[in-house]
């Protein structure tokens, strides 16, 4: 294949690199690496780069498009398209986390969907959530106690929130909580888009004896408009093997345990 005319430099390469962002929405470096004739070390590295400068995200094999817009609420259906195979491996690795006659609070979210759908082995669990996608799993598992503790619904992620769920989730003490979020900045701490979601995740947190975040790679290096919480209440981190190696450090150096799918 011949290459771009006018990709030759370093610079030209990484306009052009952007340029495909912007379009597609995301790049694969195998692709990358054959149109612009270079080999993969050195896209990954353009890719370091251009990272570096908040003009896009590094996820594993490739990159995403940086949404600017710091307050945008996806739907959970578009949601679950983005990064599924690691957000599938995510959720089993997640799930050897919890033992038989544990209660556990599970978030609402794509990721933690994901591990619902290796829950069906228990025999004795109890599971309190606000998400109704993941009610819609477990309601016919007959082995799991399932609590819902009421509010009003969120369409764009189906889940429950207000006075009313935050009062009953104060009624509450468990073993451990299942969170999902929207950016996870490791100097600071977790963020979502929804400041209601926001308010709940912390009681959720106050609540349980563990907190263990479940976040995709291309979650890192990103906030959201609301702060959930800071990194120093974080247990346990579940994430893919394409978390950044400065992220990593940061998570080990904090005490947070880190597991990689």
């Amino acid at each position: 294949m011949t290459p771009n005319k006018d990709a030759g430099s370093t610079v030209g390469r990484r306009k052009k690199i952007l340029q495909k962002l912007e379009k597609n929405g995301q790049v694969i470096v195998t692709e990358l690496s054959k149109e612009f004739q270079v080999s993969e070390v050195t896209i990954r590295n353009d890719l370091e780069q251009l990272e570096q400068k908040n003009m896009l995200l590094r996820a594993r094999g490739g990159a995403i498009k940086v949404e600017n817009n710091v307050g945008v609420d996806y739907q959970i259906s578009e949601k679950d398209k983005i990064n599924y195979a690691e957000k599938s491996a995510i959720g089993k690795k997640a799930a050897r986390l919890i033992q038989e006659q544990d209660t556990v609070i599970i978030d609402s979210g794509t990721t933690t969907a994901e591990m619902v759908k290796n829950l069906k082995s228990f025999r004795n669990l109890k599971v309190i959530t606000n998400a109704i996608n993941i009610v819609t799993q477990l309601v016919n598992h007959h082995n799991i106690n399932l609590i819902i503790p009421g509010g009003y619904l969120r369409p764009n992620s189906q889940s429950l929130v207000g006075p009313l769920a935050e009062k009953n989730f104060r009624n509450f003490h468990v073993d451990k909580v299942f969170l999902g979020v929207d950016g996870f900045d490791t100097r600071l701490g977790i963020y979502t888009p929804n400041m209601e979601e926001a308010y709940l995740n912390e009681i959720m947190i106050e609540i349980a004896n563990e907190v263990i975040v479940l976040a995709d790679s291309s979650k890192f290096k990103r906030k959201s408009l609301t702060f959930i919480c800071p990194v120093s209440k974080i247990n346990t981190v579940v994430t893919d093997e394409g978390i950044s190696q400065d992220d990593r450090k940061r998570l080990e150096d904090a005490g947070i345990k880190l597991v990689i799918a």
